[in-house]
């Protein structure tokens, strides 16, 4: 199936989105990555395979909440993106400027 071509403006407003739900802390790491490749406009085998160097299966898994990848996992599948993975406060400390 074929996806709609997406605006510049309708791809940033989404990226927007997402970092503001990463921040508040509303989505599991499945959630996360699943927006992350949609946005990319790739399939997850696409993406497993050449972004991430993982095996589709891997992906397919940590998507549906139902694995417990690895810290290198995650940083293949943030680095894409320029993200980092580590500790991060609880969105409550992070509005409180804590």
């Amino acid at each position: 199936m074929k996806r709609k071509a997406r605006t510049p403006e309708e791809l940033e407003a989404h990226r927007k989105e997402l970092r503001q739900k990463l921040r508040n802390g509303e989505l599991s790491i499945g959630e996360a990555v699943r927006e992350m490749r949609r946005l990319t406009g790739l399939t997850q085998t696409e993406y497993a395979r050449r972004v991430a160097g993982i095996f589709p299966r891997v992906l397919m898994d940590i998507e549906r909440g139902a694995a417990n990848p690895t810290l290198e996992t995650l940083q293949l599948l943030a680095k894409p993106w320029g993200w980092k993975v580590g500790f991060v406060p609880p969105p409550e400390e992070l509005r409180a400027g804590k």
